[in-house]
């Protein structure tokens, strides 16, 4: 079984349902229920907001996650209205359809300054090629909605790991 081939054992991908489910989580937010011990989080952590320190007290409503392709690679969609982030590898799901397909809103990766002001984070390095720069990835720690949407066929990836709930502001 290849990483994209949907003959697995249970006739689906396992990307495609862990996007459903953070769909679904998203879709039912509620306010985050304390836990004193969390041994791992997962996307399948429940409620929305469960992936964030126990501190913060804001509502969420996204949880942001990267895909990786079969090489490892995490996947990335073009920014077109960012000076400053020409790519990403965050997303935010807003819909799953036809079995296993989607439609990701791609996130501006950013960090706080000395001002408490969002800065977007170039995840780019490298000249005529160009790749992401995973010490880059490393710093980013806020993150924006932008504009921009991508379609996927969820099959095509092998993995998909949560990073983060957080409040994007976005309207139901």
């Amino acid at each position: 079984m290849g990483c994209g081939n949907n003959n697995n054992f249970h006739g689906e991908n396992c990307v495609c349902e862990v996007v459903r489910a953070i769909k679904d989580i998203q879709d039912n937010a509620v306010e985050a229920v304390e836990q004193e011990c969390t041994e791992c989080t997962s996307c399948f952590t429940e409620p929305l907001g469960s992936m964030v320190s126990p501190t913060r007290r804001d509502p969420v409503d996204t949880r942001v996650f990267v895909l990786s392709t079969a090489d490892g690679t995490p996947f990335h969609a073009f920014l077109t209205e960012e000076c400053d982030a020409c790519v990403s590898i965050f997303f935010r799901v807003e819909d799953v359809f036809d079995n296993c397909c989607a439609t990701l809103r791609v996130l501006v990766p950013g960090h706080r300054d000395n001002n408490g002001q969002f800065v977007p984070v170039n995840l780019v390095s490298g000249g005529e090629k160009c790749c992401i720069d995973l010490k880059k990835v490393c710093k980013v720690d806020r993150f924006r909605a932008s504009r921009d949407c991508i379609t996927v066929d969820l099959s095509c990836f092998c993995a998909v790991q949560c990073i983060a709930d957080v409040n994007l502001g976005l309207c139901n």
